[in-house]
């Protein structure tokens, strides 16, 4: 009988610490926090420390556990929540250079067109040539020139860049809250989907993503939520971009900042980053900056430029501050080449080596007091492997994607499961409220999180000294049960004692 109260006993403790390890990557149990919860803080956010609890990544099984929180963040607070692929089903048509890509989801169907631009034979090297998804902002010329091809499409026929919600996406998703810039990301993943079914020119392994300004914005969106893009290049993309929410330089001319954004532009995101607009505190109360933006990338290929003189677009936050933060957590994931500036496009796809990046070139200061987490890096338990720039196409199917696909094949990426005029950094509001350390456990959003946790486990050990309780009850009335039925004489109280 004691023997059997032991192995219970150990059944349970051995269930809870299960139930306590798998709820580390649970970042959607516990309620997310509210806008004004969020306490300022005014450095790049640590991408090392979960926000929603006080733990620090050790290893690279942590970062994808950090990766799998920052993407549930950076969608409630900013995108809004990226539909789940695999309920959709794509058929592509081809006629001639012409693509028409159709998706079906829970009976409604939409499509839109994408255009093919190949390159001249003289500029193609051996084999498939790359492709660089395109919404039809950029020169095309370039590319074409180096070997790459293009495919375009009108944003428009996917969804509308104003707050009329028409356009493919639309007729699918229009009663969810997200963003403009997340339907235009979708367009490039499908058309990627079609790609791979009826284009087969081009290598699908050696896939870009392109757009300058609000394109910009979508392309960096769109790398973030499609692991098949091997190289992004948001270019001139400001805020919702690479350019830094906490770190303004404005001494030649004012920056978009997020009532900018939010005031002219409020469909490109969900209505839940507008909630940020008017607290204290502002944009300095999100839980992520653009550095992690770029981060979720990592270790895939990230390029941007910036004109050096579009302040709008802020270039030296994107440059000095962005750049110099996201790279810290590439080169902790070895993959520290893989930001760079204009040859990089040629390194990528074609293994050309560069002489510089944008610590050679960049016109501006660094500015390392916007990541003095930098300093802290946590070491991973084993070294990051190095990463190949030219790994074999199996290595780009993320885990849940077939290496074959048909029409009846969804195909795409593993879903989770979310001024002043001076010089230097802009303070966004002068006098700022008294609140906790930004990762102290005490926090409101790390308590809320750790009481969800704490309750579900005081539920959970209920329910199971409750099967305890009724085992041990059994088993003694079928003892008592199988001496009485022998014969034997029972004295009082000797299950008492």
């Amino acid at each position: 009988m004691l023997r059997l109260l032991q192995v219970l006993f150990f059944l349970v403790f051995l269930r809870l610490g299960n139930a306590a390890a798998s709820s580390a990557c649970d970042v959607t149990r516990g309620q997310l926090p509210k806008p004004s919860d969020f306490p300022i803080i005014h450095t790049l956010p640590d991408p090392f420390t979960f926000r929603l609890s006080n733990r620090r990544v050790n290893s690279r099984a942590d970062w994808e556990c950090r990766r799998e929180e920052l993407i549930t963040l950076v969608q409630q607070y900013l995108y809004g929540f990226y539909p789940d692929h695999s309920r959709e089903r794509v058929v592509a048509q081809r006629s001639g250079d012409n693509l028409t890509i159709s998706v079906f989801v829970d009976g409604k169907s939409a499509t839109f067109p994408a255009i093919m631009t190949f390159p001249p034979r003289n500029a193609t090297h051996a084999g498939r040539v790359p492709v660089m998804i395109n919404p039809g902002s950029i020169d095309n010329g370039p590319f074409l020139d180096s070997g790459v091809a293009l495919a375009t499409f009108d944003v428009s026929t996917v969804a509308v860049d104003s707050t009329a919600r028409t356009g493919a996406f639309w007729t699918l998703y229009g009663d969810r809250d997200i963003g403009t810039l997340t339907a235009w990301a979708w367009a490039h993943h499908r058309i990627l989907d079609a790609i791979e079914q009826v284009v087969p020119e081009v290598d699908s392994t050696r896939v870009g993503v392109i757009g300058c300004s609000r394109f910009g914005k979508s392309a960096l969106a769109a790398g973030i939520f499609d692991k098949r893009i091997k190289l992004s290049l948001p270019l001139s993309s400001g805020a919702e971009g690479i350019g830094p929410w906490r770190y303004y330089y404005e001494s030649q001319g004012a920056a978009e900042k997020i009532n900018n954004i939010f005031g002219g532009f409020p469909y490109w995101s969900n209505t839940v980053l507008g909630e940020f607009v008017n607290i204290t505190g502002n944009s300095s109360r999100l839980p992520f900056d653009a550095h992690e933006l770029v981060s979720l990338i990592a270790p895939r290929a990230v390029l941007w430029d910036e004109g050096q003189e579009d302040w709008w677009t802020n270039p030296e936050g994107s440059i000095s501050v962005t750049h110099g933060g996201a790279k810290v957590v590439f080169d902790w994931l070895g993959a520290g080449e893989n930001i760079g500036v204009h040859p990089f496009v040629r390194k990528v796809f074609f293994g050309t080596q560069t002489q510089v990046n944008f610590s050679d070139i960049s016109p501006f200061p660094a500015h390392p007091e916007a990541y003095p987490w930098a300093t802290a890096t946590p070491k991973p338990l084993t070294p990051p492997p190095a990463y190949s720039e030219h790994p074999a196409p199996q290595q780009h199917l993320s885990p849940n994607q077939s290496t074959s696909t048909s029409p009846n094949t969804p195909v795409g990426p593993p879903l989770p499961f979310p001024a002043h005029a001076g010089y230097g950094p802009t303070p966004i509001i002068a006098q700022q409220t008294q609140l906790l350390p930004y990762y102290d456990p005490r926090s409101p959003y790390a308590m809320a999180e750790a009481s969800s946790r704490a309750r579900w486990r005081f539920i959970e050990a209920v329910l199971w000294a409750v099967i305890i309780l009724s085992a041990v009850s059994f088993v003694t009335g079928w003892e008592i049960q199988m001496m009485m039925a022998r014969g034997a004489r029972v004295e009082p109280g000797a299950y008492e004692r």
